[in-house]
C-alpha cells in the first residue's frame, strides 16, 4: 500500500467524516460547505481530465459550468411555474427531477464542449488560453443579457429539485446524492486515465508526432478529452445550482474559471485526488480567512505561489513524494 494510496483514502473519506460528525453536532451549516467542497472538487475533476491528461490549460471552464447551472435553472424555472419551455413545434416542458436535469446539464455542455473546442484545439499554447477565455466571457455577457431568465440579477428556485427516495431539502441527504456523482466520476476519471484512451492521450500531451506517427489524431484526441472534461464540469455546475437554488451570470464569469484552475493546481494537476484537495483547502481559507478580512485572497495568492514554486506537484504531490500522476 502506497503513501499516495492512503493519501487518496483519507482525502475521500474526509468529507463523508466531516458530514457525519456535523450531523451528530447538529450543525447544518458546516454540512452544506462539505457538499460545497463536493461539488466544486468534481468540477475540478472536469478541468482535470482536459488539463491534467491533455495539457489544455482552458481559462473558459466556467462556461460549462455555468450552462450546468442553467439548465438546472431553466428547467426547475419552468416546472415551479408551470409553463412549457417550447409550444411549437413541440412541447417541452420544465422538470424538477435531479436525474433528468443531470441528463440535460450533461449533454448541453458536452455539446457546447464539441463546438468549443472543436474550434479552440485548432490553435495551442496561450491561443488556446485566449480563445476559451473568450468563449467563455461571451457566454456571461450573453447570461447577462438575456432578461427572461434574470439577466444580471440570476435566477431563484424556490425549492429544490427532488431525487426518487430522498427528501432533498434535508442537507444530510443531499451531500450524500453529491458525494455519490463524486465518487462515480472519480471512479470513472481514474479508469479513464488507466485506459488505452487515456495513455493515448497522455502521449499526444508529451509527444504529438509520436502519437500521429502510430496513425492516431492528436486533434481527435484531445477534443474527446474536452468534450468529456465540459460534460463533467456542467454536471458539477447543475449540482451547484441546486445546492443554492439559484443561478447567474456569475458561474459562467473567469473569476469562477480561475477558482475551479486553483482546486486543481493546489491539490495537484494530473493527481485524480487533486481537485478533492485544492477545493477542500479553498473553502477552507474562504471560510477562516473571509470571516477575518475582506482580502483574504491576497493569502490564497501566497499559497498558491508557494504551491507553484515549491511544490510542483500541489498538496498530494508533495505529500506522497515522486509518484506517477493520477494516483
Amino acid at each position: 500500500m502506497t503513501r499516495g494510496f492512503l493519501i487518496n483514502l483519507v482525502l475521500f473519506a474526509m468529507l463523508p467524516v466531516t458530514a457525519l460528525t456535523a450531523l451528530m453536532l447538529d450543525e447544518p451549516f458546516i454540512i452544506t460547505l462539505t457538499t460545497k467542497v463536493a461539488i466544486l472538487a468534481l468540477a475540478g475533476v472536469g478541468l482535470n481530465i482536459a488539463l491534467g491528461l491533455g495539457g489544455l490549460v482552458s481559462l473558459g471552464h466556467a462556461a460549462f459550468f455555468g450552462i450546468g447551472g442553467y439548465a438546472m435553472g431553466i428547467l426547475a424555472h419552468h416546472a415551479q411555474t408551470f409553463t412549457p419551455i417550447l409550444e411549437n413545434p413541440l412541447l417541452i416542458e420544465g422538470t424538477k427531477s435531479m436525474p433528468v436535469i443531470w441528463l440535460v446539464a450533461v449533454l448541453t455542455g458536452a455539446l457546447a464542449a464539441l463546438a468549443i473546442g472543436a474550434l479552440s484545439l485548432r490553435t495551442s499554447g496561450v491561443y488556446f488560453i485566449m480563445i476559451t477565455l473568450a468563449f467563455g466571457q461571451m457566454l456571461y455577457y450573453f447570461a447577462i443579457s438575456w432578461p427572461a431568465y434574470g439577466g444580471e440579477d440570476g435566477l431563484s428556485i424556490y425549492v429544490r429539485n427532488g431525487f426518487p427516495g430522498l427528501n432533498t431539502l434535508d442537507p444530510i441527504q443531499f451531500f450524500a446524492i453529491t458525494f455519490v456523482v463524486l465518487a462515480l466520476v472519480l471512479g470513472g476519471a481514474g479508469r479513464f486515465a488507466a485506459s488505452p484512451f487515456g495513455l493515448a492521450l497522455s502521449a499526444a500531451r508529451q509527444n504529438p508526432e509520436r502519437v500521429e506517427t502510430v496513425g492516431l489524431s492528436p486533434y481527435r484526441l484531445r477534443l474527446l478529452a474536452f468534450v468529456i472534461s465540459g460534460a463533467v464540469t456542467a454536471l458539477a455546475g447543475a449540482l451547484f445550482a441546486d445546492l443554492n437554488r439559484f443561478v447567474s451570470p456569475t458561474m459562467l464569469s473567469w473569476h469562477m474559471s480561475g477558482e475551479i484552475m486553483i482546486f486543481v493546481i493546489l491539490g495537484g494537476v494530473g493527481r485524480l485526488f487533486g481537485p478533492v484537495a485544492g477545493a477542500a483547502l479553498f473553502i477552507l481559507l474562504e471560510h477562516i480567512l473571509g470571516g477575518l478580512s475582506d482580502f483574504w485572497h491576497v493569502y490564497l495568492g501566497l499559497l498558491l505561489l508557494l504551491v507553484v514554486l515549491f511544490a510542483r506537484g500541489g498538496m498530494i504531490g508533495a505529500l506522497a513524494g515522486r509518484q506517477v500522476a493520477h494516483d
